[in-house]
């Protein structure tokens, strides 16, 4: 009997272990969630943009001036010459094409289910805030992801397949074809989101702070995202993240020693947080944002230590040297 009772006890706790703390019930949560495929209604107007535009104002108030102004930069419909270049935009062939391929590559089913399902796990931390609304669109590849304080708006043709012809012909780099496909869509929106509701401190001027920012927002993802990949979280190969598990104490230890961490300087800034094709200071089997990567690390310790750090608390919190401090964060145990 006692040995029935050890193992059912190292079973509950083996399971309590690999258990997703942040993964929760959220399915009960009723969320004021509208999801709109404005690209759809749009090009339904074809040679009838005069006689129907106002249909589309009527219906998209608040998204067709941002569509218009910030994403084709064709103005309103107040300006001269305005319905001739809408219709114009909707009845070229290489938008047209673009419409088609993503009908064809992108589930919008889906992804209005899934980005549902993120905004209650968002609305579950958050009860206080707006959960935006959400347009999607055809730009013709002027824009990926827009915000306002109420909605998001999302260029399919951004998010068409690394396979998708147009993106070499744009000269657009390899390292950021991998990640133009439908499965970053979810993520991106919700980092975009992330760092809308909780900008940096721009009084905070070291590398350390960067990083730790980043990885805020990457941990950000891992509650409003539990079950999604953490390659696909910060878009990574699954090569790239298995360079960063093995070397974390070896990029760890050339930051430190070089002085890199406390650093000011907008170039290491750059080299250790923005998207590249690699780190330069590493091998080239290493991906770029390292230092993002190393910063969510140093986060997620900070989360396990102090388990009673709500995620609002965390994200309101913008001293990041004292998110390190207190993460007790060393990667070489």
């Amino acid at each position: 009997m006692r040995k029935i009772i050890l193992i059912v006890v190292v079973a509950v706790v083996v399971f309590s272990c690999q258990r997703n703390p942040l993964k929760i019930d959220v399915s009960s949560l009723d969320v004021n969630f509208r999801f709109e495929s404005f690209e759809d209604d749009l090009f339904m107007l074809k040679d009838s943009v005069d006689e129907k535009i106002s249909s589309i104002e009527n219906k998209y108030p608040e998204f067709l001036p941002i569509f218009t102004y910030q994403m084709i930069q064709i103005g309103g419909s107040e300006d001269s010459g305005f319905v001739d270049q809408l219709e114009s935009f909707i009845n070229d062939t290489l938008v047209a094409n673009l419409k088609e391929r993503a009908d064809l590559v992108i589930n919008k089913d889906q992804l209005k289910t899934d980005l549902s399902d993120a905004f209650r796990y968002y609305h579950h931390h958050f009860p206080e805030k707006l959960v935006p609304a959400i347009y999607t669109c055809i730009s013709g590849f002027n824009q990926s992801i827009v915000m306002t304080d109420s909605l998001i708006g999302i260029s399919l043709d951004k998010y068409l397949g690394a396979d998708c012809v147009y993106y070499s012909q744009l000269g657009i780099a390899n390292y950021k074809v991998k990640n133009m496909t439908p499965q970053k869509i979810v993520p991106d929106a919700i980092y975009a989101w992330g760092m809308t509701e909780f900008p940096f401190d721009e009084s905070k001027t070291h590398l350390i702070d960067h990083m730790v920012y980043e990885g805020k927002l990457l941990y950000f993802m891992d509650a409003i995202l539990p079950e999604l990949t953490d390659s696909l979280k910060i878009g990574f190969s699954q090569d790239q993240l298995n360079f960063c598990e093995s070397s974390e104490e070896a990029m760890w230890t050339y930051l430190a020693e070089n002085n890199l961490l406390f650093s000011s300087d907008r170039m290491d800034i750059k080299r250790y947080v923005d998207d590249a094709p690699y780190t330069s200071s590493f091998t080239s089997n290493s991906p770029g944002r390292t230092g993002a990567w190393l910063g969510w690390q140093i986060v997620r310790a900070y989360m396990s230590k102090n388990n009673r750090v709500s995620l609002g608390q965390l994200m309101l919190n913008d001293d990041y040297q004292s998110i390190l401090n207190d993460s007790g964060y060393r990667p070489d145990k």
